[in-house]
């Protein structure tokens, strides 16, 4: 099975500044970086730099299964576009289109040779579907 690029978006009700910070935070990661309910994601770090590494570790919560997610970035640029590339060498982009009180966020990944593309696509769909959510819902304090 060959790689080929695979592109996920979603358009997210918030403007591009509060997008942003809940996709490169850690502390909001671990509140969105999962595909599904029964999932869930432990802990977080992200240096948001080009050469900065981001890993997480995403879990089912009966503890079954679990993986870390690391890459290191290659481009970055803050409020636009992250460049990065997955410790085995597949490279992701993703890019954040400011539309006033929204923002599209789009991503192109490489696919890998295990699992079929629709699978691959369905669940990088399903965690951005699940940003989404966490986004529109979130309510900064203060």
């Amino acid at each position: 099975m060959t790689s080929q690029n695979i592109t996920i978006a979603a358009t997210i009700n918030a403007q591009v500044e509060k997008v942003w910070a809940c996709w490169t935070g850690p502390e909001h990661i671990t509140g969105w970086n999962f595909a599904s309910d029964d999932w869930h994601c432990p802990s977080a770090t992200n240096d948001v730099r080009v050469g900065g590494l981001c890993s997480s570790r995403m879990e089912a919560k009966d503890g079954s299964f679990g993986f870390d997610m690391e890459y290191v970035y290659t481009s970055v640029e803050p409020l636009k576009m992250l460049g990065y590339e997955l410790l085995d060498g597949r490279k992701v982009l993703t890019t954040f289109e400011a539309n006033g009180d929204t923002t599209t966020v789009t991503t192109v990944f490489e696919s890998e040779a295990e699992n079929p593309a629709d699978m691959q696509r369905d669940g990088w769909q399903a965690i951005l579907n699940n940003f989404k959510v966490y986004v529109e819902g979130f309510r900064r304090e203060g």
